[in-house]
């Protein structure tokens, strides 16, 4: 027996339900790095109408990608619950800015290695710019309002009269246009120099990571680094340390311990500070220490108790003050501080 139409029951897809989908449909959609923030829906007998708001990644054309998801929501919305969805709603809400990827870090290179990218950081130079430009807008300014007063009928300047009479009477064998002409010249090549050579000689060029990126580190600041460095060092009371492009020389002071062992130290402890500068060319490293006047040894220090003959108020045969080395270990052949002959 067939059962008549009106009889078979109904089928109702609730409101949210549909809401659901519709904001299922509105992700499948969404470019990389957005999301789905809310949705609604509004169901009418065969008739739904949905709406989507949505977080988009910037930068992006907002209005295709709007049209991609209002018209993936619609086809997916109908064909999943059987409703009619003549119209859907998106709202971008939000707009969100996706975090930059991670920049590998330059690995520096050994010494003398010239990788890298990207050119030097070139000086600004404005004070010669400045100077020059003053300069140039006075004199033309001063002659353009002389030219403009001879032209409507006044007489010239007497600053222009004058510098022609001077010129028409005194010629290259004259030692005031000889030495104007080798100031002229020395002009002339510092400001080629200005504009040709890029300067800053004060900073040291990092390693870039990439093509686009330039950095500089300032020589000072290195100094520093790398004295706190060497005052971290057991038995360093002192450190001067100049860097070059080059070369890092760093002189030590050394208050107690052996001047080996605390050089040795300074080498090992200094030597892995240098890379983590991240800079394109890692110096050379050259360290010098010396026995600071007036201190001693842990192993020349004389007991109080015990009976050392002495010699003029001084323990006698006392071990020799040690002396400089560099950082290949070779004696330079000065000696700081008091030796005790242990003579009479």
């Amino acid at each position: 027996m067939t059962v008549p139409a009106a009889g078979r029951g109904t089928t109702t897809v609730a409101p949210r339900a549909v809401r659901r989908i519709a904001e299922r449909a509105a992700a499948e959609a969404l470019p990389d790095g957005g999301s789905v923030i809310r949705g609604s829906a509004a169901v009418r007998g065969a008739t739904a109408r949905i709406a989507v708001g949505v977080r988009l990644p910037y930068p992006l054309r907002a209005d295709e990608a709007a049209q991609r998801i209002r018209e993936r929501a619609e086809t997916r919305t109908a064909a999943l619950t059987g409703l009619s969805v003549p119209r859907a709603e998106v709202r971008v809400d939000a707009l969100s800015v996706a975090a930059p990827p991670p920049v590998p870090e330059a690995e520096p290179g050994p010494p003398g290695d010239e990788g890298g990218s990207g050119p030097r950081i070139r000086a600004q130079r404005r004070v010669p710019a400045t100077v020059l430009a003053a300069v140039g807008a006075a004199a033309c300014g001063l002659l353009l309002v002389d030219v403009i007063a001879v032209r409507f009928g006044g007489a010239p300047a007497g600053w222009r009269t004058a510098v022609v009479d001077w010129a028409a009477a005194h010629g290259p064998a004259d030692t005031a246009v000889r030495l104007a002409g080798v100031g002229a010249a020395l002009v002339g090549a510092w400001l080629l120099g200005c504009a040709l050579l890029p300067g800053l000689r004060r900073r040291l060029r990092m390693a870039a990571p990439a093509p686009e990126v330039r950095g500089a580190l300032d020589r000072t600041a290195a100094a520093r680094i790398l004295r706190e460095r060497a005052l971290g060092v057991p038995g360093v009371v002192q450190a001067r340390v100049s860097v070059r492009r080059r070369r890092a020389r760093v002189r030590a002071g050394v208050g107690y311990g052996r001047p080996e062992e605390v050089r040795a130290e300074v080498v090992r402890v200094l030597g892995a500070s240098l890379p983590e500068l991240g800079l394109r060319r890692t110096p050379a490293l050259r360290v010098r220490v010396r026995r600071e006047p007036g201190r001693r040894t842990p192993e020349t220090e004389v007991p109080e108790a015990a009976d050392v003959p002495t010699v003029a108020g001084r323990p006698a045969a006392a071990a020799p003050w040690p002396t400089d080395v560099d950082r290949d270990g070779a004696e330079d052949g000065t000696q700081d501080g008091p030796r005790n002959s242990g003579e009479a």
